[in-house]
């Protein structure tokens, strides 16, 4: 069955978006739901992946500066991870930074996910702090190449 990666259309959509953010990310060090928000919720693309009608993942994008997209809440459900879902949403998150004009991504990754991020074309940057510290996170980096701008052919 295909995944489909997309914004979420409706309110039940968001919430389970949220919902799937906070299980995977933060519940187990929080029971606080507000700590998968941040103050770039209102400007930034939200993904979910959905097969069959059954979100599986989700993956934010926010823009820290015309050049610099950043990913946040990458997060896969339990017992989907492996199947390809994270990478639909990475895909996805890096071409819309591309169509904006980001020339590059960044993002933290935990120490579980580097090999995925390296595997999509990211490097490390270094250790970054975290306000749940006890999650090593990493810095990395992603440039994206340029948009190919069509060529408008004009005869003299």
């Amino acid at each position: 069955m295909e995944i489909e990666v997309r914004e979420p259309r409706t309110e039940q959509e968001l919430n389970l978006y949220y919902d799937l953010r906070w299980r995977i990310l933060r519940e187990p060090w929080t029971s606080t739901r507000e700590s998968a928000r941040d103050e770039h919720e209102a400007d930034a693309i939200h993904l979910i992946a959905l097969q069959g009608g059954n979100l599986l993942g989700v993956g934010r994008l926010h823009f820290n500066s015309p050049e610099e997209a950043q990913v946040r809440y990458m997060a896969v459900e339990n017992g989907h991870r492996g199947a390809g879902i994270g990478g639909l949403v990475i895909d996805t998150l890096e071409a819309r930074a591309q169509q904006a004009g980001a020339t590059r991504v960044v993002l933290n990754a935990r120490e579980d996910a580097i090999p995925f991020y390296a595997r999509h074309g990211y490097e490390l940057i270094g250790r970054i702090v975290t306000p749940f510290d006890a999650v090593i996170h990493w810095r990395m980096k992603k440039d994206l190449p340029p948009v190919k701008k069509p060529t408008i052919l004009t005869s003299a």
